[in-house]
């Protein structure tokens, strides 16, 4: 183990610094004192400060942010708008399908009239067919009915055809 002796301390110089403490201070004072005084030239010199530089990068992020803000109001009242005319076009559509299923079931209850109509007739035509030839049966035993029904057979051929189609 190395002891140093109060003889070595004052050869090595450590005894005479620690001897003048007030020295000492004040040498450190004077190099914090040059350190600070170059840094302040250094800053008047260059015209620029660590703290302006924080100012200016905070005030650029709130340039951004507010920039950004802007931009999603922006994109939102855009989207806001295109969800009302989505709307809209979805009500028309709506409309218009109730307006076809309306028409639809007016169509169809005009096909089920129709057809009803169409039953009755041909119900009828077939009572008039019946009828029509059961008076035909007694007129046939007498010549002279049979003449008369000739000419009423003509005269109703003439009279009751159907209209062709065209």
């Amino acid at each position: 183990m190395i002891e140093v002796t109060s003889v070595d301390a004052k050869t090595n110089g450590i005894g005479r610094i620690g001897s003048q403490p007030i020295g000492l201070a004040a040498a450190a004072l004077v190099i914090i004192m040059v350190g600070v005084g170059s840094i302040a030239l250094w800053r008047a010199y260059t015209g620029t400060s660590p703290e302006q530089d924080r100012i200016a990068a905070v005030r650029q992020v709130q340039a951004r942010a507010a920039l950004a803000s802007e931009q999603l109001a922006d994109r939102t009242k855009a989207l806001e708008t295109s969800q009302e005319e989505s709307i809209d076009q979805l009500q028309v559509v709506q409309d218009q399908l109730q307006t076809a299923k309306r028409q639809l079931a007016a169509q169809q209850a005009e096909n089920k009239r129709l057809s009803q109509q169409v039953g009755e007739l041909s119900g009828t035509i077939d009572t008039l067919k019946e009828s029509f030839a059961s008076a035909q049966a007694p007129e046939a035993s007498s010549p002279r009915s049979t003449r008369n029904h000739s000419i009423r057979s003509r005269h109703h051929v003439r009279h009751h055809r159907p209209k062709s189609r065209r």
